[in-house]
């Protein structure tokens, strides 16, 4: 997606005094466009991310809806690939539209299974879902950066970010309320998909209501451009030869350690706990995830730090608390396979195995956010900026589909997950760390090496996230 660079984008991030900031109608202003979207988010990947968070999908068996979402992730592998040539001819609107579509068929899959035990619904809907979830992740963030001024991007993404998280906040607590005196294993409430299926239909219906990029008023005055201009051949092209660059390569190891882990943690969460345990590791964990978000976002924006300090600091932080976790998930499931347990709430260990799931939670935050920090940073221009993205998101489908294809068979559920994740951190350690310890080197050093611009991964930080667009 290319766009005009004077009128949309800038690095200066100083408020204009506000006698100078241009009359906006609210309904076309980028703020209200970005609530928008957040209730997008919401309806679609957070009511999706609710469901899984109750583990497995709420059934009394992980392994058939996992082997679903294997399916959703291997198809968001392709799609989210080619949704720079489905946007060439539906536009930025249109693509919202169709990736919210995919969402409810998923929901009802999971009802009839639920309560009729009906299996082929399931596997439908998760196709449907991974055909246009891929075209969502690649469109939302274009309109989540793109949309607002200079000096509420950064508010604007947390804000975005946190209505996903809600999702599963307020999916959680239905559940919780729903089955709040479930104290043994089984699958959730059937009533509890109706909700859900009845949110996610409504997001399609909320994505119509966005302004097109042409038609929002920004405070600043500037006009949003945002157009496909190149052949998709040539999309196509640079997003393969981006995807071959040694520097997004040594990173490919670090987006599987921690995308790998939501169907391990989600599985666990389903194998060893009791319905209304689960429901409240649903709520529960979307708060923390809330929290840990804003605080990255907010450090990893935090200027009076450098860029190197900022990147290196929240790397190391990451590879020593995942570690532990897994360490410590490591232990748990090794004796939870021989005693096979149920924890409820008022049992005395429920802490130790709970406490896990929370800060696995916890970990797949911090780093999904991190990643996309790391991306912009090995970015060489705006174009690229966009591939990257894409890219990301693509590699973090395919590796989720591996792990929920694993997490769909008992021994891999039960503690091969575990183990196959903890051994992927430990392996992507030095090659991520080969990459990360350039950030903030102001003499170019790593874009000499690596054939790209001489300027600065600081510099390019700046114009990176200045400028990030939809394919």
């Amino acid at each position: 997606m290319s766009t005009k660079e004077e009128d949309v984008f800038t690095s200066d991030t100083t408020p204009l005094p506000k006698e100078q900031r241009h009359p906006v109608k609210w309904y076309r202003s980028s703020m209200f466009a970005i609530l928008l979207l957040g209730c997008c988010n919401l309806a679609a990947p957070g009511i999706w991310g609710a469901m899984n968070s109750l583990g497995a999908g709420g059934s009394q068996s992980p392994q058939t809806i996992n082997a679903a979402n294997a399916l959703t992730f291997c198809l968001m592998v392709v799609s989210c690939y080619f949704s720079s040539v489905l946007v060439r001819y539906i536009g930025v609107k249109g693509a919202l539209v169709f990736g919210t579509m995919g969402y409810a068929p998923y929901a009802a899959g999971l009802y009839t299974n639920n309560r009729f035990g009906i299996t082929w619904l399931v596997i439908l809907g998760a196709a449907l879902c991974g055909i246009s979830a891929g075209v969502f992740w690649a469109v939302e963030a274009a309109i989540a950066i793109a949309y607002p001024e200079p000096w509420n991007r950064g508010k604007a993404l947390g804000f975005w970010l946190t209505f996903r998280v809600m999702g599963q906040i307020i999916g959680g607590a239905v559940n919780l309320g729903l089955n709040s005196d479930r104290n043994e294993a089984g699958k959730v409430s059937y009533a509890v998909y109706l909700v859900f299926i009845a949110i996610q239909a409504a997001g399609a219906l909320v994505a119509l209501l966005l302004s097109k990029p042409e038609y929002v008023q920004r405070q600043d005055g500037k006009k949003v451009q945002l157009s496909i201009v190149e052949s998709p051949w040539y999309e196509i092209k640079a997003t393969a030869k981006a995807f071959v660059n040694p520097q997004f390569l040594l990173i490919v190891l670090w987006i599987g350690q921690a995308v790998f882990s939501e169907a391990v943690y989600f599985t666990y969460l389903a194998l060893w706990f009791s319905v209304r345990a689960r429901a409240l590791g649903s709520f529960l964990g979307g708060i923390v995830a809330i929290i840990i978000g804003n605080l990255t976002g907010w450090w990893l924006d935090y200027n009076k730090a450098s860029l190197k300090v900022r990147a290196r600091y929240t790397f190391w932080f990451i590879v020593v608390t995942q570690g532990a976790w897994w360490l410590w998930a490591t232990v748990l499931a090794t004796r939870y396979r021989k005693t096979l347990p149920t924890y409820d709430w008022t049992d005395v260990e429920f802490g130790s195995g709970f406490g896990v799931y929370i800060f696995l939670t916890f970990g797949f935050q911090i780093n999904y956010l991190f990643l996309y920090f790391v991306v912009a940073q090995i970015a060489k221009n705006q174009g690229d900026v966009i591939r990257y993205a894409a890219l990301l998101r693509g590699t973090e489908s395919a590796w989720q589909a591996v792990s929920y294809g694993l997490t769909s068979l008992t021994v891999f559920a039960q503690v091969g997950g575990i183990y196959m994740n903890f051994a992927l951190w430990a392996i992507a350690i030095v090659p991520a760390w080969l990459v990360i310890r350039r950030f903030g080197n102001d003499d170019g050093q790593w874009d000499q090496e690596s054939g790209g611009s001489n300027e600065s991964p600081a510099a390019l930080a700046e114009e990176t996230f200045a400028s990030t667009k939809a394919p």
